[in-house]
């Protein structure tokens, strides 16, 4: 026979607390590529005689498009950390999906590791030690205090944290209920 407070646990629906995406920073770079592509191929265009050079220019630049600059942005697009009352979940990849869950049941050690980059820039990387295993590493996240103080709240299993509305679009970057 359950507890009862399993029982009530398990009846009350699980509440997402936060939806976050790794620091936009990620595609700093393949936006300088990006303009990059464009202007030189713009400008070769420009500078060559011969047509069949203009279409390997072309056929080159695209192909450094879809690699350098769309791949970064889907595969930064496909990863999605959610925080909810019961669970931290981490989904990734653009062709090959992975899932990864770690139920917040039992108390782990939360730490906040930022590199000078990182602090710059608003963002650090949430570590949560789950014993012998490998540690759970949310990478770079916008706001990692914030994270590590709801993640703290959720583990002792205060009711301060509000959770999201549930009429918040899934396509943005949100935490406890701020925009």
């Amino acid at each position: 026979m359950r507890p009862p407070e399993t029982e009530q646990r398990q009846a009350t629906p699980e509440r997402v607390v936060a939806r976050l995406r790794r620091h936009g920073r990620r595609l700093i770079l393949p936006a300088i590529v990006l303009i990059g592509v464009v202007g030189g191929a713009a400008y070769a265009s420009g500078i060559l005689l011969e047509d069949w050079q203009r279409w390997a220019v072309l056929g080159g630049s695209v192909l450094l498009v879809l690699l350098a600059c769309l791949l970064p942005f889907l595969s930064w697009l496909a990863g999605r950390v959610t925080i909810t009352d019961r669970r931290v979940i981490v989904t990734s990849g653009v062709f090959v999906r992975v899932r990864r869950e770690l139920p917040l049941r039992r108390g782990y050690d939360v730490t906040v590791r930022r590199t000078p980059g990182q602090r710059m820039a608003g963002s650090g990387d949430v570590r949560i030690d789950v014993g012998r295993e490998r540690p759970f590493v949310l990478k770079d996240l916008p706001g990692p205090e914030l994270a590590q103080q709801a993640l703290h709240e959720l583990i002792a299993g205060a009711p301060s944290v509000t959770p999201l509305q549930p009429t918040q679009s899934e396509a943005d970057t949100v935490m406890w209920g701020q925009r």
